[in-house]
């Protein structure tokens, strides 16, 4: 029989273990003992910052574009990390190293980006409709490529998951009676004087760990040969054995894995020991049944279903499917009839060269799950275990949100980011059209860009007066009205929040401050790297300068976007724009 050897232990490859059966003791497998190999040296655990923020790997070729990262490309946020050398416990033997970098293909990642979206006239279209987004794969990956040396495509930049990827300072819901607060701020424009910037925050309810219902989780994990690299296979066993690290006793874990073939390693495990080491003994090679992986992984779930508690699978691969079904929009379906049955799908993208970002993200939100990507082992701390709980255990499914603007005191808007978000109006009441999902402690931010009636717009004005649009007279006091639907898990009707914008917070409008310069700062990055004419000259030295006002710049990750900023105005190509991207 085929089978694994583990430490004195030994796995059949052609059945998968009980759940909850006991072998001969073995030697503990630990996280730190897969992670070794991502390790900075120091104690210090503060946000996962023993955890380095890169993965060392060899340059990607990729044909007129600049070639992978050195040494001074690294953020100075990465630079103050500890590097010393972590000193493994007396007896241990360290993993192999991972398998040395293979030349690489020309880069074939691919992306489905929308174009920014479009300028609006109130008096024509005054309601703006759209699902949340609590992704925030896009601002991860986008520093990925900024470290390797490459301007990221502007397929691959989504400026409402680089906003989201940061928290701000929301107040919490006062009680679980609704499951998130909503909060409204006003400033004026960095790059234009004629216009506002409207904030629009959610905040999800927390909860402690030990409040979190029990889990049923399967990690379903690409190991195809294409998984071979650093920042591929050995990063998803870091990753994987983080999270397992912080499941308790009542939690059950299945391993599914598929290559060319399918095959589930175990099934609803609560033994923490053994399923970190069946981890670290996944090796790559052969084909991609991506299809056939995510079937089997259903099966899992269905299989060890708890009622009432949390039923996820989480699927790890750089998303470059060969075999079976590879069809995107199958895929789709395939996920959209499993989530009926109250299972949903996490995403977490791994590697470079061949990541299919469009996959991934796609089969995240119509699976009723969120999307990440893991560009190190920093970043797989901070989503899975920084972060476990918004991960994992969702507080409101479909939320909507819609916002009517008073046309006597607003004449053109526009949504930044959230293109692949939008909804018809219509949508908002429909409870059959799905939306995204907000976990505990979850944060969702929206920024509209207004221009207060009788100000300058980006509309030029019409020749004929019969064309021209009409602003008729609204309630006084509301520069718009803000409206959200959710339902609450397990119901399947939807719950309505409404709430007035007064038109005093545009009149006592002031430069941005705070959380709000911040926003704006990530807001304005995300469009410079996508090329938005809407910023004029507002350039990389002005985003800098406005999140530094933020006064929070002690903090690690806003620390490293700033740096960042720097990255991406070095790597700018010359016509201003980052190449379109593969779709």
């Amino acid at each position: 029989m085929a089978a694994l050897a583990l430490t004195g232990l030994v796995y059949s490859t052609t059945a998968p273990r009980e759940a909850g059966a006991h072998q001969r003791p073995i030697t503990e497998a630990t996280a730190d003992r897969i992670c070794a190999p991502f390790l900075n040296a120091s104690d210090d655990d503060y946000q996962g910052r023993r955890y380095r923020g890169r993965v060392n790997r060899a340059p990607v070729n990729v044909t007129g574009r600049l070639q992978g990262g050195t040494a001074a490309q690294e953020s100075t946020a990465d630079a103050a990390a500890p590097r010393a050398t972590r000193r493994p416990s007396p007896g241990y033997m360290p993993p192999p190293p991972p398998p040395p970098p293979r030349p690489q293909p020309q880069d074939r990642e691919r992306y489905e980006g929308e174009a920014v979206a479009a300028i609006m006239a109130v008096a024509e279209a005054p309601v703006s409709t759209f699902s949340v987004d609590v992704d925030t794969g896009s601002y991860s990956n986008v520093r990925r490529f900024l470290n390797e040396g490459r301007f990221p495509p502007q397929a691959a930049v989504r400026t409402e998951e680089m906003i989201n990827y940061f928290r701000y300072d929301y107040d919490a819901p006062r009680d679980r009676s609704r499951p998130f607060s909503i909060s409204t701020d006003m400033s004026t424009t960095p790059w234009n004087s004629d216009t506002r910037l409207l904030r629009i925050g959610l905040r999800g309810y927390d909860i402690e760990r030990s409040e979190r219902p029990p889990a049923n989780l399967v990690f379903l994990v690409d190991v195809s040969g294409s998984m071979h690299s650093a920042d591929k296979l050995p990063l998803v066993q870091c990753s994987m054995a983080m999270m397992a690290e912080q499941m308790n006793p009542r939690d059950r874990i299945s391993i599914v894995t598929y290559a060319g073939s399918t095959k589930t390693i175990i099934s609803g495990s609560r033994n923490r020991n053994d399923i970190i080491g069946v981890l670290g003994e996944l090796r790559s090679g052969g084909s991609t049944a991506g299809a056939a992986g995510i079937q089997l992984a259903y099966d899992a779930a269905r299989e060890n279903f708890i009622d009432g508690g949390i039923n996820r699978i989480l699927l790890a691969t750089d998303g470059d499917f060969n075999v079976g079904t590879t069809n995107r929009e199958q895929l789709i379906e395939m996920v959209e009839r499993q989530r009926e049955d109250g299972i949903s799908m996490t995403t977490l993208g791994y590697g470079t060269g061949n990541y299919n970002e469009a996959m991934m993200e796609q089969i995240a939100d119509h699976g009723n799950g969120n999307y990440a990507y893991i560009d190190s082992a920093m970043e797989a701390h901070r989503a899975l275990v920084t972060e476990l709980s918004s991960t994992l255990f969702t507080i409101a499914s479909d939320v909507k949100i819609q916002v009517e603007f008073n046309p006597a005191h607003v004449s053109e808007y526009r949504l930044i980011g959230y293109e692949n978000r939008a909804l018809r109006e219509e949508d908002f009441d429909n409870d059959a059209v799905d939306a995204g999902e907000i976990g505990a402690g979850h944060q969702v931010t929206a920024i509209y860009e207004i221009v207060p009636a009788g100000a300058d717009g980006w509309l030029p004005r019409r020749r004929y007066e019969a064309n021209r649009p009409v602003a008729r007279g609204g309630e006084g006091a509301e520069l718009a009205h803000l409206r959200l639907r959710y339902k609450l898990p397990g119901e399947s009707e939807s719950r309505l929040i409404e709430q007035p914008v007064g038109r005093s917070m545009m009149t006592n409008a002031r430069a941005p401050q705070g959380d709000m310069a911040f926003a704006t700062a990530i807001a304005a990055f995300g469009q410079r790297l996508r090329g938005d004419t809407y910023l004029g000259d507002f350039d990389f030295d002005d985003i800098r300068r406005l999140a530094r006002s933020s006064g929070r710049t002690g903090d690690f990750w806003r620390a490293q976007f700033i740096s960042l900023t720097q990255m991406a105005e070095r790597q700018m190509p010359a016509n201003g724009t980052g190449f379109g991207g593969r779709r």
